[in-house]
């Protein structure tokens, strides 16, 4: 059995209920995650220690919250929120029969709220999906992705939710931006139909509210939208980037270890990689025989967390893991 490369003490965080996209506070103490812990129908937002301690929820208790984070100076957060519409949940969508693993697009809008959960303020007026929003480390920005223009792209605003500017424009999936250490460049993931009937298939997912599982792939631009470059071209499901705190490497999930021969198709068992921001260097990070994601390094690099089904209790349910970085 080959053993997790560069990760030791590696803990579990979470037990109770499905967990996911834990991210560090800007000194290294705290996480914001999401969770459907305490019995939810979905996801509220928590924060803990990185410890495992105090957990605490600060979303609203209705509705459906994701993509939380914090502000560099730990003073706030910003989360995607669906508590502006009636009803504890979204009512549950059901996909087309046939389609092997979708997610659906509910509508979301971006929120910021005190560290406590308190004073919570609406950033973006959308009628369609606004989620994902990552701050960058002057605290300025936030990149976010966005359904508008019956599309799926990478946006930008302010961090009081004006002067939303779009970054990408190419017909399809792009979405899970990420902001470099420097604030000069930005990773995220993309999937462009190329045949016609690929197209049909996207505008379906948009005029549905959806998206199906496609190849994705890491792209990288510079925090205007230029000089988009791609770092990986390998049919895989390549998702869920963040950078390490140097500023040259990327550390995602993807599939890419796990092709079916007998299917003619990749399976569902994740891995963490780190490649660096030119696409070269490919390294695997993680051996375990499952779902491994959302990976993000503490400011410092020494912590780093992530989501993984890896409690042979729950082997259907994401739990947070951290574990200690070592680069030897």
């Amino acid at each position: 059995m080959r053993v997790d490369k560069h990760m030791r003490n590696v803990t579990q965080l979470t037990v109770e209920g499905d967990n996911g996209e834990a991210y560090f506070s800007a000194d290294g103490k705290h996480l914001i995650y999401q969770s459907n812990r305490g019995g939810y129908a979905c996801d509220k937002v928590w924060t803990m220690r990185i410890d495992g301690s105090q957990k605490r929820m600060l979303s609203p208790d209705h509705g459906a919250h994701t993509c939380a984070f914090f502000y560099p100076d730990n003073s706030a957060v910003v989360f995607a929120s669906t508590s502006h519409l009636e009803g504890d949940c979204p009512q549950k969508q059901v996909f087309p029969e046939g389609i092997r693993y979708a997610w659906p697009l509910y509508p979301y809008d971006i929120y910021k709220a005190n560290a406590d959960g308190s004073g919570l303020k609406k950033l973006t007026q959308n009628p369609g999906y606004d989620a994902e929003p990552i701050i960058s480390m002057d605290g300025q920005k936030i990149v976010f992705g966005s359904q508008r223009d019956n599309d799926f792209d990478i946006y930008m605003m302010d961090a009081d939710g004006d002067n939303v500017v779009r970054l990408t424009h190419t017909e399809g999936y792009d979405g899970g931006p990420w902001f470099s250490p420097g604030g000069k460049q930005i990773v995220w993931r993309a999937w462009h139909p190329q045949t016609q009937a690929e197209r049909k298939q996207w505008r379906t997912n948009m005029r549905d509210n959806y998206i199906q599982s496609t190849p994705l792939d890491l792209w990288v631009m510079d925090v205007d939208g230029s000089n988009k470059k791609r770092l990986t071209d390998n049919g895989a499901t390549n998702w869920a980037p963040s950078w390490h705190p140097d500023g040259k490497r990327i550390i995602f999930s993807s599939n890419m270890d796990d092709w079916r021969e007998d299917i003619k198709r990749y399976g569902h068992n994740f891995e963490l990689y780190l490649i660096n921001s030119d696409g070269s260097g490919l390294e695997r990070i993680t051996f375990n025989d499952g779902f491994d994601s959302f990976p993000m390094f503490s400011a410092d690099g020494k912590k780093l967390v992530f989501g993984a089904n890896r409690n042979p209790q729950k082997p259907r349910a994401t739990d947070i893991f951290i574990a200690d970085w070592d680069e030897q």
